[in-house]
């Protein structure tokens, strides 16, 4: 018999990594619904033409595309037989995909549902989105994205509360160092302009975006590779020393792009921002401009956004940034969007690292009865009850039982208090609880534990 696993880049969670996993959902979640964003919900699966197109050629070969069924499949594999084109081949092979990200679906859900929602709309979504990538550690097949997206204003107050929104939720989450990335795509576009090299404004904005992982010799051998020229590249190069005071490189580029009228224009956007933030101010974020930062989604038009876990070699664990043409792709024209998403699963990484869980989001059963028997049973069940309708997570062990085996489960479960009511306390009506992190012993009522425990 084969040993059974499941597939690369995917993972089972234990109730004690699900405790943890949900104080980051509740977190965002909550932040999301006090800056009056809306949940909603996608299917997993999107028709691949639905898909296709929207992330750029290597976000296209990661999508998980998923085989036709019945006569569909059947003619697929006679057009194989009759050696078609790959593109032609796949188009019959499969017709649906597991869903890269929420955005591309967000941009059809606002189509599909244009004259049931109100425009500007601000929604949220919690859900798993699958890339074919490989794995490695912070880089999964399968993850959850918690996304927050205004649709329907190209108001940069938008960005501004995304910045804010970013703060809110990781200073809550507890993560003590953490520095906000901010870049416009109009300056990408810009410097493709200014060094002459319009045309290849993608691959310019796909090699730099790789400068924190493969430094700025392997950035100047990708753009060389892909075609770009020398004198362009040195150009491109004086830009990588940037230092990190915001204010002197958004200077610096000023200059750099004064003769193009769209990087005059994403310079503006990002001076808004910084601005504004400045006057409002930050809880815990750093706020940097950085020039490298691309994004390498193709939809992104405006400002784009990440944010990197200072300490913590692991990528970033928020990005996201304005797009103004995603939803003209179905149908819908001059709708502009920008918004954010944080990666739980990133975060779930940097906070275990850093040992950040706090205590109570990892509690679950306070309280275990134990079972001397039907007798006793059947009085503690009542007694479960009345704890549970006080908002006490509790529950009884299922059938009597050594003492000692009922103990090694609360124990293995974390339960730090267990109530043990047997005849004497049964004819009393009390209980005697046991500490299980000190070993120490009360005798209580059911009132006085119901407070204690609240």
């Amino acid at each position: 018999m084969s040993k059974s696993s499941i597939p690369k880049g995917t993972r089972d969670f234990l109730p004690n990594v699900m405790a943890k996993r949900n104080f980051i959902f509740e977190t965002i979640k909550k932040s999301f619904q006090i800056y009056g964003f809306e949940a909603i919900e996608t299917p997993a699966i999107e028709n691949l033409k639905t898909l296709t197109g929207k992330y750029g050629e290597e976000g296209d070969q990661l999508l998980f595309k998923i085989l036709s069924r019945g006569e569909k499949f059947d003619s697929a594999v006679e057009s194989v037989v009759d050696k078609e084109s790959r593109g032609a081949k796949e188009h019959h092979l499969c017709d649906l995909a597991l869903r890269y990200d929420l955005t591309v679906p967000f941009a059809r859900f606002v189509v599909q549902n244009q004259n049931e929602i109100s425009f500007p709309f601000r929604r949220y979504q919690l859900q798993s989105v699958w890339r074919g990538d490989r794995p490695a550690r912070g880089r999964y097949r399968e993850f959850v994205q918690c996304d927050a997206d205004v649709v329907g204003t190209d108001s940069l107050v938008c960005e501004v509360e995304l910045v804010q929104l970013i703060d809110e939720v990781l200073t809550n989450l507890g993560i003590p160092d953490f520095t906000i990335k901010l870049n416009n795509r109009k300056i990408l576009t810009a410097i493709a302009e200014v060094v002459g090299e319009s045309d290849k404004m993608m691959t310019i904005t796909m090699a730099i975006d790789k400068l924190d992982k493969v430094g700025e010799e392997g950035v100047v051998k990708e753009l060389s590779g892909r075609g770009v020229s020398d004198a362009a590249i040195e150009k491109i190069r004086s830009l990588f020393s940037l230092g990190l005071d915001a204010k002197k490189n958004l200077e610096t580029i000023s200059k750099f792009v004064q003769e193009s009228e769209v990087g005059k224009k994403g310079l503006e956007e990002l001076e808004f921002i910084f601005n504004t933030v400045e006057k409002i101010g930050l809880r815990s974020a750093k706020l940097e401009f950085d020039v490298s930062l691309a994004r390498g989604l193709n939809y992104y038009t405006g400002a784009i956004f990440e944010v990197k876990a200072n300490g913590v070699s692991i990528g970033s664990i928020v990005g996201g940034g304005r797009y103004d043409n995603l939803t003209g792709i179905f149908g819908l024209k001059d709708v502009s969007g920008v918004g954010i998403s944080f990666g739980a699963d990133r975060i779930f990484d940097v906070m275990e690292g850093l040992k950040l869980f706090p205590e109570a989001s990892l509690n679950g059963t306070q309280l275990l009865f134990v079972n001397f028997g039907p007798q006793e049973e059947a009085y503690c069940l009542k007694l479960l009850n009345q704890v549970r309708k006080a908002g006490v997570s509790a529950e009884i062990y299922p059938k009597k039982a050594k003492m000692n085996k009922q103990m090694t489960f609360a124990n293995r479960k974390g339960i730090k208090h267990v109530a043990m009511v047997g005849s004497e306390e049964v004819a009393a009506g009390n209980l005697t609880v046991k500490n299980m992190d000190d070993g120490s012993q009360q005798t209580l009522t059911i009132e006085q534990l119901i407070s204690q425990l609240k």
